[in-house]
């Protein structure tokens, strides 16, 4: 087989690690394997299309990011062009793709990404293209599987960090506001706020009132404790209120969130008197090596891929469930957002420990 492997959307930790499982596994069965760079780019031109050998993938599995580089705007039904007169316009190039995809002699597409990744994976199935999906998503909002990869690794160093400011926090006796990424779920801000020993931890999930932040806030200085950390999901929102947005983004890509931590930790300031300072980890999250358990899952899931191809099981995506790697139809796995569930385990835990979620 003559298979080309692509990864769309935003970096993971663990991206590589898929590579190095899909490109190895695929050379031990004597296929051809092969990379598009900065995502659909190569199979349009746009960038290079390049040959994986096993020198390609030799110690990447525990680099982050990915050897084929990526885009968040690279939706070839909507490729965003510059025109002579200075303005963006999409085109649909997907029929050019399926030409070289064809023309190059591909047997199968292996595309690694997150939903809307995995949305034109699926359109490319539809227009009789040999494909398979791989989902990636730190967020972890990608219903069809139990955790996806790069999931870990974020949570890990969003702890590491909260460990670090609680020191600062109760030395100066301030509110520190940690930011992290989550657009639509707050699996992230969740889990490391709960083992960061965070106080206040906001979700996309639960419309905040900043009044129940701030009492919280309040009740920690009645009793002694002059200091508080926030946790707060980049997409977490005020019940009277929309999303922080730092841009509209870019033609062809998806609005740029950021700056609730500001907003939270300014408000406090205003309501309570108490000195506040923010961090937002942002992209460390997506950056550096990946966690054992990252890297494990994302080398079965890459190895996984390719015997799904050798199978003929095209249309397909690689899930997690369980303990076991599985398929399953693209069609029937996108469109599926996990956000945290109000009555989860977690959530409850949150509240037994008498964690303000910003609802009362």
């Amino acid at each position: 087989m003559k298979i080309v492997i692509a990864t769309g959307g935003g970096d993971a930790p663990g991206l590589n690690a898929v590579i190095k499982g899909a490109v190895s596994s695929g050379l031990t069965k004597g296929f051809q394997m092969y990379g598009s760079r900065r995502g659909f780019g190569g199979l349009l031109g746009d960038a290079r299309i390049i040959r994986l050998k096993s020198k390609n993938v030799r110690g990447i599995i525990h680099q982050g990011g990915t050897i084929l580089g990526t885009t968040n705007r690279g939706n070839p039904f909507r490729w965003p062009l510059l025109g002579l007169d200075g303005k963006w316009r999409e085109e649909d190039r997907s029929a050019e793709l399926a030409a070289v995809f064809r023309e190059r002699g591909f047997d199968c597409l292996i595309a690694i990404g997150g939903d809307g990744t995995l949305a034109i994976t699926q359109k490319l199935s539809e227009l009789g293209l040999p494909v398979i999906g791989v989902p990636k998503t730190i967020d972890n909002d990608v219903g069809a599987t139990d955790v996806t990869f790069g999931f870990d690794t974020a949570v890990s160093i969003a702890t590491e960090a909260l460990d670090r400011v609680h020191t600062t926090a109760e030395s100066h006796e301030r509110v520190l506001v940690v930011e992290v990424m989550g657009r639509n779920a707050g699996w992230i801000a969740l889990h490391s706020g709960l083992a960061g020993g965070a106080d206040v931890i906001l979700i996309p999930e639960i419309p905040y009132d900043i009044e129940s932040v701030c009492k919280k806030v309040r009740d920690r200085e009645a009793r002694g404790i002059p200091f508080s950390i926030v946790v707060v999901a980049e997409g977490a929102a005020p019940k009277d209120g929309g999303v922080s947005l730092r841009d509209p983004g870019e033609p062809g890509g998806v609005e740029r969130l950021g700056g609730i931590a500001e907003l939270v930790a300014n408000a406090i300031h205003a309501k309570t008197g108490k000195e506040t300072r923010t961090l937002t980890l942002g992209h460390l999250l997506r950056g550096g090596s990946p966690t054992t358990f990252d890297r494990l899952l994302a080398v079965r899931f890459g190895a996984a891929a390719v015997r799904a191809a050798e199978r003929g099981e095209f249309g397909k995506m690689v899930t997690f469930a369980g303990q076991e790697v599985l398929t399953m139809p693209i069609k029937d796995g996108i469109g599926q957002l996990k956000t945290v569930p109000l009555g989860a385990d977690t959530v409850q835990t949150a509240r037994d420990l008498g964690v303000c979620l910003g609802d009362g």
